[in-house]
């Protein structure tokens, strides 16, 4: 037996603005939502079952007390599907990403933004889902 992964759970301190800003980022809605707690994933499959490939975790927002301070250990890498790079990272701080910096130097293919609330993620370049 094995295990799937199926879901991703970010502790914040707005999880209504996160799940908004997660969803936009990538197409995603609102599953399910309750005091603190905001569950977001794919939006359904379509009745004549035209998605295929295997089904992404959902992405639960949790809010708790404390801040964020240190560096992710675990962080979402994204790669646009209809778009190259740059113009994925220019939509993406519209949506209210900022650039960051961890070390990551200048040769290196992929971008590091910050959402929101300072968590980390990536925007590949040369990949497509």
């Amino acid at each position: 037996m094995t295990s799937r992964f199926t879901e991703l759970a970010v502790d914040c301190a707005d999880p209504d603005g996160l799940a908004g800003f997660w969803c936009a980022v990538l197409d995603y809605e609102v599953l399910d939502k309750h005091e603190g707690v905001v569950m977001i994933g794919p939006k359904a499959i379509p009745d004549d079952g035209s998605r295929g490939g295997p089904v992404p975790p959902v992405i639960t927002f949790a809010q708790v007390p404390e801040d964020k301070t240190v560096k992710n250990r675990l962080h979402i890498d994204v790669s646009p599907s209809d778009r190259d790079q740059a113009a994925e990272v220019e939509r993406l701080i519209g949506l209210g990403a900022r650039r960051a910096d961890v070390g990551q130097g200048a040769d290196d293919s992929w971008v590091v933004l910050v959402d929101p609330e300072d968590n980390e993620f990536c925007v590949l370049a040369g990949r497509r889902p």
